[in-house]
């Protein structure tokens, strides 16, 4: 009688997933080379303007390596009449020392370009979405640096908004060659120009001076001047130029003279 032939299975053996402590630089920075072969394995990057940025399942990788996980705290609903709007915050739990260590906010609107067609739980979930990548970007940073990555979100993006802008081929000026003069036009003899009269310098007005108003003034006070002589006299005598003062001063004597004679024969 043969003895049943009893067969062992070897036990499976499972392969260890490496956990990293951020306080030691040596530990993340092999965590910067997995991070970075997983990033290129999976395809979890975008492409903007020839960089590559990582989508929130590449922060979300790095961030479980660390034992660090996302907890939403609140979605808000901030919409109006014009656009929907949520706002999101997200903090990051630690599970090794059961204490928060970083903290994101987002928000998503359908005002932003490419949604302006999307549900109102699309631009909910984005708010969320972008909230976990930019709590986890407030911390690992540096680390998806390391790892030859733009260290901003991909969802934080505007991919249609930050194409650079087409420039136009710069005009080039040729120069125009000139008009051949005419011969005529170029020897061409000058013609003699009558001298025009000199033109004389007006003369300078010489105006009466503070004397001759001082003297037109105590004239214009004598009894026998009307008020209606004195009031002309005194609207113009800023105008009055020398001569004319003369005149005036010489008016205004004889006219006290012959009205004080024509009273003294009246009387």
């Amino acid at each position: 009688m043969s003895e049943a032939t009893k067969t062992t299975k070897e036990p499976v053996r499972k392969t260890k997933v490496e956990s990293y402590d951020i306080s030691r630089s040596d530990e993340t920075l092999h965590l910067a080379t997995d991070l970075a072969k997983f990033i290129k394995e999976n395809k979890l990057t975008t492409t903007v303007q020839g960089k590559e940025f990582v989508n929130v399942e590449g922060w979300q990788y790095a961030g479980s390596r660390l034992g660090i996980v996302p907890i939403v705290d609140h979605v808000i609903n901030v919409s109006n009449d014009q656009e929907l709007k949520y706002q999101a915050k997200v903090t990051l739990f630690d599970m090794r020392s059961g204490h928060t260590v970083g903290a994101g906010f987002a928000i998503c609107s359908s005002k932003e370009q490419g949604k302006k067609f999307y549900q109102e739980f699309a631009i909910m979930s984005m708010a969320q979405t972008r909230a976990i990548g930019k709590a986890y970007r407030n911390i690992l940073a540096w680390i998806i640096r390391a790892a030859g990555y733009e260290p901003t979100p991909a969802e934080e993006m505007e991919y249609g908004g930050n194409m650079p802008a087409t420039t136009q081929p710069a005009m080039t000026v040729v120069p125009t060659a000139a008009a051949p003069t005419p011969a005529a036009e170029v020897a061409a003899p000058m013609k003699a120009v009558a001298a025009e009269p000199a033109v004389e310098a007006p003369a300078v007005v010489t105006y009466a001076s503070a004397a001759q108003k001082e003297e037109i003034i105590r004239l214009l006070n004598h009894p026998v001047i009307t008020r209606q002589e004195k009031t002309k006299m005194l609207l113009n005598i800023n105008r009055l130029d020398d001569e004319r003062a003369t005149q005036a001063i010489a008016k205004l004597k004889k006219a006290i003279d012959d009205r004080e004679n024509g009273q003294s024969a009246a009387a």
